[in-house]
């Protein structure tokens, strides 16, 4: 702090007479009639000496502020004293004399104590009139300072309890203060650190809640307002009728007239601002999620306010990195952007209904850095008014017959993120990318086939009698959704297909340990204790439900999952975060995702090139043959990836689309009761993610997906399949078996040239990899063409060629 010159003779004056002072007012406090003696005088010059005089360092709470990506546009604010300091300059130069005149008039003139104010106060309280505290501006911040340098309850309370001990602290410390600090740093300090009522601390908070300006716009009026409140700001609360009163009273009775009498302002302007009239009103000062300036911010608030309670840089207990948010003053840019979650919202209102107790949720996440874009549903971030409610009955039978409401339209459960009691939704097919994944890490092509049947047998143990175990077995023996679907799939046409009972068979080749093991490193959580359970070391390899999505997971974790191939394998942490600035502007290294290799860069790129057939794009290596949802390429108009889902009696319904910018997820669930039974269908999700992802990819380059650079990942070990057309069928499958391939005969004939009975090709022909399944088309003749048959005796045989034309 800046040191001013003082006149030695005055300054050694000051300590000698208010070193007899402390001792009157001890003494008054404890025998008043002892008061005047000069016992107390003696006693008070041996004890002023004593008492410390150097103040701790400290900083009041102020506001922390959340800002989107843009840097400019504020989603909320946090504070546990709603403050924010600002320099004197920004203060209008009537809030200083107002305040100046409300409090301290002999400011400019006494060193920090007012030795005649404190005589008067004696003399005035020992008279049996009304008290007088005889407290400088000086001597008020040294209270407040005191209060918050304190480490513990007790130091608070001696800080502000009313005793002589406490008023001869007071002193000591503002003879202090007035030596290091001129009068304008004492002025800013106090106007930025006082409370002036209905939860405004300091002249910045006060001008927003009282007048909705700056400070440096306050009126005369105004700033007289303000300073007549400071004195006792539940007594002169304007929103009340009785404090409307008495605080029209003192402002225009005793401040005003004050600024006249300091010269402060003229006459004229005195009779003019007691014209200014009063507000009754407070604005009320929006603080955390519920409280964002557009409630379609809310999910995404929750996310963040959420992340940073976890994290221990912040503080080791959540109570003290609550007090961190909520007291530190931190300008805090998320990674928010505002369009894409405007946009996000718009095409969810398109599909569906807030008042709908199925929830359509969108998360989308930029690939390579984790940042969260958006964040979205079909509900209000708010809580529902137990006294008048607006949700409707849960949809959980045992809730409703008790007389719970649900989530709709209203509700501050973390749908999207998960976190609580939300561990998150069944995704279904969503899941068989990691699978995929696995088997390209364990060195199974894209290109290697599977004999696909209607019903997969498995050696996975379930319940005996389930409907999903063979007949008279307790193995797993799942079918295709819609049942059908037999045939020789590659990874490119059973992901593009989304064949049950083409990845169930590569999960249990895999190992079901290491298609979990993939999920995990690309951030899946297990957050449910049962998901948990069937995901431990010793329990993962009999889950062999596992790649038809039966764990539950959140839009966010699935929507990162698949950022982790657009990234070339690199996982990186969800983060809400873009930057953190204290009131200094010094950043703080703390929110940049933390990112780690999930897998090599050309299995994520194989295993993308296999996930564009679903959404209707072209693999660049091989051939998609079918899609689930083929409506995404031509409405995104860039390069896509991505995988639709849908669970048992469908009970959810997902699709994520991603390109090199962004990749977005959506699910359609009921989060109040997953066991429904609505059928809840793509034609509603679908298009709200194909057009999110459309909308913010207008404008952008088409960015091609890279091509791995070992093309063995993508076709493995190729061999030539032996020409076996019109051979027996024994024959053909001896000469294919020989040649080191898995033989299947197909169930069904074909046209064909050859003899009915014999083979008519191969399904595939030409090539595959070795050990692939090939297949053996049976010929049913009907495609033959029949032997020339030999003129008899006498006849002309038919011409070789045909009459010329005439």
């Amino acid at each position: 702090m800046r040191r001013r010159d003082h006149n030695i003779f005055l300054n050694t004056t000051n300590l000698l007479i208010c070193g007899a002072l402390a001792g009157v007012v001890v003494a008054a406090g404890v025998f008043p009639a002892a008061a005047m003696s000069g016992l107390a005088a003696k006693a008070g010059g041996e004890t002023f000496a004593s008492l410390p005089s150097e103040l701790k360092d400290f900083s009041s709470p102020q506001i922390t502020r959340i800002y989107a990506s843009d840097n400019k546009t504020q989603i909320s604010q946090f504070y546990d004293e709603f403050r924010s300091d600002v320099p004197l300059k920004e203060i209008s130069p009537y809030m200083r004399d107002a305040i100046v005149a409300a409090e301290d008039r002999e400011f400019f003139h006494h060193r920090g104590v007012d030795i005649k104010g404190v005589a008067r106060a004696l003399v005035n309280n020992n008279n049996g009139k009304s008290k007088q505290g005889a407290s400088t501006i000086t001597m008020q911040w040294v209270r407040m300072s005191l209060a918050y340098s304190a480490t513990n309850p007790q130091e608070v309370v001696a800080a502000t309890v009313d005793t002589p001990k406490r008023k001869v602290t007071e002193m000591k410390y503002a003879l202090q203060v007035e030596k290091e600090l001129t009068k304008d740093q004492i002025l800013e300090r106090y106007l930025n650190i006082a409370p002036f009522g209905n939860q405004a601390y300091g002249v910045f908070a006060a001008s927003q809640v009282y007048f909705n300006k700056k400070p440096k716009d306050l009126t005369i009026g105004q700033a007289a307002m303000l300073a007549a409140i400071v004195k006792a700001p539940t007594s002169y609360n304007p929103t009340s009728a009785e404090g409307h009163k008495e605080l029209s009273e003192r402002r225009n009775n005793y401040v005003i007239p004050g600024m006249v009498e300091m010269g402060s302002i003229t006459q004229a302007q005195a009779a003019k601002a007691i014209k200014e009239a009063i507000p009754s009103k407070a604005k009320p000062i929006a603080n955390g999620c519920v409280s964002v300036a557009k409630n379609m911010w809310g999910f995404f608030c929750d996310y963040f306010y959420r992340w940073w309670m976890g994290r221990e840089e912040f503080g080791q207990t959540p109570y003290d990195r609550e007090r961190r948010l909520k007291s530190g003053g931190y300008r805090i840019t998320t990674t928010l952007d505002v369009k894409a979650q405007a946009s996000a919202r718009k095409r969810i209102a398109e599909q569906i209904k807030d008042t709908s107790k199925n929830a359509l949720l969108i998360a989308a996440v930029e690939p390579g850095d984790g940042k969260v874009r958006a964040l979205a549903a079909n509900r209000r971030y708010k809580l529902d008014d137990p006294a008048h409610p607006q949700n409707g009955i849960s949809a959980d039978p045992r809730k409703a017959r008790q007389g719970k409401r649900g989530t709709y339209p209203n509700t501050t459960n973390p749908l999207l993120t998960g976190g609580g009691d939300i561990t998150g939704y069944q995704a279904g097919s969503v899941m068989k990318m990691f699978t995929m994944v696995a088997a390209l890490e364990k060195g199974y092509p894209l290109a290697y086939t599977i004999k696909a049947e209607k019903q997969a047998k498995t050696h996975y143990i379930i319940e005996p009698g389930s409907d999903s175990a063979c007949e008279g077995t307790h193995f797993w023996c799942p079918m295709n959704s819609g049942g059908g679907g037999e045939g020789i799939y590659n990874m490119w046409t059973g992901f593009g297909r989304s064949i049950n009972t083409f990845f169930v068979p590569l999960e249990e080749r895999v190992g079901a340990e290491n298609v979990v093991a993939v999920a995990k490193r690309f951030g899946v959580q297990f957050r449910s204790d049962e998901d948990a359970g069937y995901a431990s070391p010793g329990r993962a390899h009999q889950w062999g439900a596992f790649t038809l999505g039966v764990s539950a997971t959140t839009p966010l974790d699935m929507a990162n999952a698949y950022a982790t191939l657009a990234a070339d394998g690199m996982y990186c942490e969800p983060t809400p975060i873009e930057r953190i600035s204290t009131q200094s502007g010094e950043k703080l290294d703390v929110g940049r995702s933390h990112c780690m290799r999930a897998t090599s860069k050309d299995v994520a790129r194989a295993a993308l090139d296999a996930t564009r057939c679903p959404v209707g794009d072209s693999a660049q290596l091989g051939s998609c043959h079918g899609a689930t949802a083929g409506a995404v390429r031509s409405v995104v108009g860039h390069p896509v990836f991505g995988k639709t889902g849908t669970t048992d009696k469908d009970r959810t319904a997902g699709l994520i689309a991603g390109t090199t910018s962004l990749v977005v997820a959506g699910y359609l669930v009921n989060p109040d009761y997953q066991n429904h039974s609505d059928h809840l269908r793509h034609y509603q999700v679908n298009p709200a993610v194909y057009y999110t992802l459309a909308d913010y990819m207008k404008g952008k380059p088409k960015i091609q997906f890279k091509k791995p650079e070992n093309r063995k990942i993508a076709y493995g070990d190729q061999r030539r399949i032996p020409d076996v057309e019109c051979d027996s069928v024994s024959s053909a499958r001896n000469r294919l078996e020989n040649a080191g391939f898995s033989v299947w005969l197909s169930s069904s004939s074909v046209d064909s040239k050859c003899p009915a009975g014999t083979a008519a090709g191969t399904n595939p022909s030409g090539r595959t990899i070795k050990g692939g399944v090939v297949e053996i088309e049976v010929s049913n003749g009907k495609g033959a063409v029949p032997p020339p048959t030999l003129p008899g005796p006498g006849q002309t045989p038919p011409p070789i060629f045909p009459p010329p034309r005439r």
